[in-house]
C-alpha cells in the first residue's frame, strides 16, 4: 500500500520512481534509516524534519514518505576583477576602496603575488555579526588566539579580561581581521574530514587540532581553518 502511494506521488510530480527518493524534496524511508541520519544526509535538523512532516515521535516506518524542507540560501553577488599586466594588490585595493589586507582576506591570499588572468573578488561582503568563539573543555587563551591568528594580549583586550582564566561556555569576541592569514573552508553537503584533508594535502588529525574538534562530525555551512 505504501509503495503504491509513493508511486502515485512520483507519477503526480512527474519524476521516476526509484524506491528511495521521490522528487527533490521527498524521501522514502528504507531499512536502517533514522530521523537523525536522514536529517544529516539532507542538511536539515531533526526538528525541522519533524515539523515539516507533523511527526510527534522519532519512530519511522519502512516505505514512509518524508518531505524534506528546503534550506534558504542567501546568494551574494560579488564583483570580480581580472588581473592584468602591471597590476599590484595595492593598486587594485586602492581602486576598489579596500585595504590590501581586506583584498587578501576576500580571496584567501597568503602572499602578495598575482598572476595575469587571475580572478579577484573585489566587493566587500555585507557587514556580518562579530566573530565569536564559545569556550570548550581544554581551551586556553593561547590555543584560541593561535587558532584565530591573533595574540593573547589582543584577545584579552577585546574581551576586557584581566587574567588568563576561562570558563566553559564563555563567549569570546574575536578581534576583527583575526583570520587574515588563515586558509578557511566552508563545509558542503557530502563533505567529510577525510575528503577535505585529501583535497588540501593534509590529514584529518591536523584539521581536528586546528579547529578543536573532538569528533569527525561536520555541519553544512561550518567554517574550518586549514593549514596554510
Amino acid at each position: 500500500m505504501a509503495e503504491a502511494v509513493v508511486k502515485a506521488i512520483a507519477e503526480y510530480i512527474g519524476v521516476p520512481y526509484t524506491g528511495e527518493a521521490v522528487g527533490e524534496n521527498y524521501y522514502q524511508v528504507k531499512s536502517g534509516d533514522t530521523l537523525w541520519s536522514i536529517a544529516r544526509e539532507n542538511g536539515v535538523t531533526v526538528s525541522e524534519l519533524k515539523n515539516a512532516n507533523n511527526l510527534t515521535t522519532n519512530a519511522l516506518s519502512i516505505g514512509q514518505l518524508l518531505y524534506i524542507p528546503k534550506m534558504e540560501t542567501e546568494i551574494i553577488e560579488t564583483e570580480v576583477y581580472t588581473v592584468k599586466s602591471g597590476d599590484t594588490l595595492y593598486g587594485i585595493a586602492n581602486k576598489y576602496n579596500l585595504s590590501v589586507n581586506e583584498l587578501k582576506e576576500l580571496n584567501n591570499l597568503i602572499s602578495n603575488n598575482l598572476s595575469i588572468g587571475q580572478k579577484l573578488n573585489v566587493s566587500k561582503t555585507p557587514a556580518d555579526t562579530e566573530t565569536t568563539y564559545t569556550v570548550v573543555k581544554g581551551d586556553t587563551l593561547y590555543n584560541i588566539a593561535n587558532k584565530f591568528g591573533v595574540s593573547v594580549d589582543n584577545l584579552k583586550v577585546a574581551n576586557n579580561l584581566s587574567s588568563n582564566t576561562l570558563s566553559l561556555g564563555q563567549v569570546l569576541k574575536i578581534p576583527s581581521g583575526a583570520t587574515n592569514n588563515k586558509l578557511t573552508y566552508t563545509v558542503k553537503k557530502g563533505d567529510t574530514l577525510y575528503s577535505i584533508a585529501r583535497t588540501y594535502n593534509t590529514d584529518v588529525n591536523t584539521i581536528k587540532k586546528l579547529n578543536n574538534l573532538s569528533s569527525n562530525s561536520l555541519s553544512i555551512g561550518q567554517t574550518l581553518i586549514l593549514p596554510s
